[in-house]
């Protein structure tokens, strides 16, 4: 892949970059910032090279058309307070390649950032024709004279700010997207031993092509959240009113027959009769779940457990948490492994995601981790050892 300095002399150049800002907003007030902490780096280094640089980007799910609870206003305001101190000036269009950002773009000074208005207000840029998306990214490409794609949260999608613009401009890769696939390759070609994995989550099948994958490569795979009642299931324990995906029993079990112990199951859960936070909670061994009570966290046997395995490995990958973090009284499996990741003597990478939102929520600052993702579906799909479509085209000339 082509990287920034590539591209050569960027200053008074017209620089399109895809950056991925997709951050909770509630009431116009943004939850967690990390993803546009994340793409500074890169919009910095394009700023003091000179370069006009124009930024698209997507927020949730406006299903091709504008829609006041996801324009990226917020978004604009909030990198316009990061950049200030760089001397960096953020502007706003109202439109995605209309009016507002064509003339926006023309206004638009070197060293100045001008962030366009969420490009999935644009049904276009998720469209399965070619056509159209290809007609999109047309205008977004008159819009710029190279393109720098620095989303890595959106390399796994096909769409037009992400793929079918790359064809129609000089490009590159952004300094964040060069910085996740380094760490991915840590964890896929031959990382440093012991290797353990911790996935948790809703549902098994969300993670089905990760495990089969990693199972060869990993010595230690922890299982933990939703996910895990499915395990338990399938060794025949009764699992009550928990999350439980029975279509994948089977699947489950032929894991647990092939991977021997390199599969590590919680030992005991913390229950509660309803998905409240004010729920009464109550500790069970995991084999003794009671009929009318949810699995909400592994309990705190297995959050020592887990975090005694993280502690003597070399690498360590963790994706998706191990209870319901938002609810004080189902965090601690969460907090246990996040804590434990933080004291690693090697590489530990947060894999993006509700995990990354849950280690920030629970009060941990994003350097006490060797590198927290901000791409939790690329990052899947890449363990997976699936072709991404938004990488595949920056290898393209």
């Amino acid at each position: 892949m082509k990287t920034i300095e590539d591209l050569g002399d960027l200053a008074g150049q017209r620089v399109l970059v895809r950056s991925d800002l997709n951050v909770p907003i509630k009431d116009e007030v943004i939850g967690d910032d990390g993803r546009i902490r994340a793409s500074l780096p890169t919009l910095i280094k394009l700023a003091k090279a000179g370069a006009k640089v124009i930024v698209t980007a997507h927020l949730g799910r406006p299903k091709g058309e504008p829609n006041p609870a996801y324009t990226l206003a917020p978004v604009a305001k909030r990198l316009g307070e990061l950049l200030q101190p760089e001397g960096i000036t953020v502007h706003f269009a109202t439109d995605v390649t209309g009016e507002s950002a064509q003339e926006a773009v023309q206004e638009l000074d070197e060293g100045e950032v001008l962030l366009l208005e969420n490009v999935r207000y644009d049904p276009r840029e998720e469209s399965k024709d070619e056509a159209e998306r290809g007609a999109l990214a047309d205008e977004l490409a008159a819009l710029a004279d190279v393109f720098v794609s620095d989303g890595f949260g959106v390399v796994h999608r096909k769409q037009a700010s992400v793929y079918d613009v790359a064809r129609k401009l000089p490009h590159a890769a952004g300094g964040l997207v060069l910085a996740e696939v380094e760490v991915l390759k840590k964890l896929t070609e031959d990382p440093a031993r012991p290797y353990v994995v911790v996935l948790g989550g809703a549902k098994v099948s969300d993670k089905l092509a990760v495990i089969d994958n990693l199972l060869a490569k990993a010595d230690r795979l922890l299982i933990g959240g939703g996910m895990v009642f499915t395990f338990l299931k399938a060794q025949g324990h009764e699992v009550g009113k928990s999350l439980l995906e029975e279509d994948q029993l089977d699947v489950v079990r032929g894991y647990l027959k092939d991977a021997g112990d390199k599969i590590v199951l919680p030992t005991d859960i913390v229950v509660a009769p309803e998905f409240k936070g004010d729920s009464p909670a109550t500790v069970v061994a995991a084999d003794a779940i009671p009929a009318d009570q949810l699995g909400l966290d592994i309990g705190p046997d297995s959050g020592k457990a887990f975090a005694a395995e993280i502690a003597g490995a070399k690498t360590v990958f963790w994706n998706g948490p191990m209870g319901v973090f938002e609810m004080a009284a189902f965090a601690g499996g969460t907090k246990a492994v996040a804590q434990a990741l933080t004291e690693v003597d090697g590489l530990s990478v947060v894999g993006g995601g509700d995990s990354a939102a849950a280690v920030r929520q629970l009060g941990f600052a994003d350097d006490a981790f060797g590198h927290i993702s901000t791409g939790g579906g690329a990052s899947l799909e890449y363990l997976e050892g699936k072709e991404l479509p938004g990488l595949a085209v920056l290898e393209e000339d």
